[in-house]
């Protein structure tokens, strides 16, 4: 059953490419020999991250993907997308069925999804992101409730015209607070002076600040620059980050399990990155309680080292579409420990606020 619900955001969320407060998300639900399993479908309303949207996810997987997997065998949850291996791109799509599998085979199973994947945290360290503000006021005040709150970390969207001045008064006004900056790839190589002038700001990381598909710039640009570079866009495969690690474009990746393709490929990438002693942490897409509740279950496997974008449920929204909601305690999240995704879904409010649904088989 493939399901869309409008969720409005507390706020405007912006970044550099654009803002948005209205979400139309897509919840997908498999079922098998009486047990079901649960995913979101991450995308978008516009192309401005990726070119799925949730448009073309509701074409494809109501076209191609789903009517092809219905009826099937599958061992494993990345089996069930075996029918449609030939359909090129769409990760994201095709990621809410994968990820639905999971769900479902850890229900099956009898376990927690983290248990499922080889998660071995009862907790697990989450930070915030904070789309752009108008004025540096406004910004030094929400920082300062996020602080307050106990998030681990602090992500700053930045583009240029609100970059360098704009986190050096963060830096002055909280000269111990774990920040990183976030561009959204909104600077071009020519931008390296200007990136250049990142380094005195103690900065974890600076994510994605080139071109979506540019791994030789953001090579060069880590040369230029001693703040680690973090690829969140430029990955979408692990034939993507070994091309970035070989030619060096990153110290650091966010993995986004709806933007890779699943959580398969996710576990792949956390261990490759493990492997070679880097760090990995898990990306947010202004999810409901259901991508959440995924995310936080990847981020409790050991080499996700550094916080994640799994803020609490009214971060975002008024009211979630779980039980309980998720929180944050002392700059760590709780990993669900009840079978599959460990929470519950609150069937009413979801069919209250379904505006399309499409069922198959």
């Amino acid at each position: 059953m493939l399901r869309e619900i409008p969720l409005r955001l507390k706020e405007y969320f912006e970044i550099s490419s654009g803002r948005r407060q209205d979400r139309r998300i897509l919840l997908l639900t498999l079922y098998s020999e009486g047990v079901e399993g649960w995913s979101e479908c991450v995308v978008g309303e516009d192309p401005a991250y990726s070119y799925e949207t949730t448009g073309t996810a509701w074409h494809m997987l109501t076209e191609y993907i789903l009517p092809s997997i219905v009826g099937r065998d599958a061992e494993a949850p990345e089996d069930i997308l075996a029918p449609v291996r030939w359909v090129r791109g769409h990760n994201m799509a095709k990621a809410s069925v994968e990820m639905a599998g999971w769900d479902l085979a850890a229900r099956a199973d009898g376990v927690s999804l983290s248990e499922k994947l080889g998660g071995d945290r009862d907790v697990v360290p989450v930070g915030v992101s904070i789309g752009l503000k108008a004025t540096d006021e406004e910004l030094h005040e929400q920082v300062q409730g996020y602080l307050d709150d106990g998030y681990a970390r602090v992500k700053i969207k930045i583009k240029p015209g609100r970059d360098i001045e704009m986190l050096a008064g963060l830096r002055e006004r909280f000269p111990d607070a774990p920040f990183m900056a976030d561009a959204n790839s909104a600077y071009s190589l020519d931008d390296v002076d200007r990136l250049e002038e990142l380094d005195a700001l103690d900065l974890m990381m600076i994510e994605q600040p080139l071109s979506y598909d540019d791994f030789f710039d953001h090579a060069r640009l880590q040369e230029r620059i001693s703040t680690p570079v973090c690829l969140d866009e430029s990955i979408k495969s692990e034939g993507d980050l070994a091309l970035a690690l070989e030619m060096g474009s990153c110290q650091i990746v966010n993995v986004k399990p709806g933007r890779v393709g699943g959580l398969g490929v996710s576990l792949r990438l956390h261990d490759t990155m493990r492997v070679r002693g880097m760090a990995v942490w898990c990306g947010g897409m202004l999810e409901s309680g259901v991508g959440r509740a995924h995310n936080v279950a990847l981020a409790s496997l050991p080499g996700f080292t550094l916080p994640g974008d799994i803020s609490a449920s009214r971060r975002y929204w008024e009211r979630d579409i779980v039980t309980p909601e998720f929180e944050v305690e002392h700059g760590v999240m709780r990993v669900p420990t009840g079978v599959g995704l460990g929470v519950e879904l609150d069937l009413d409010r979801i069919r209250g606020l379904t505006v399309r649904e499409a069922a198959f088989g």
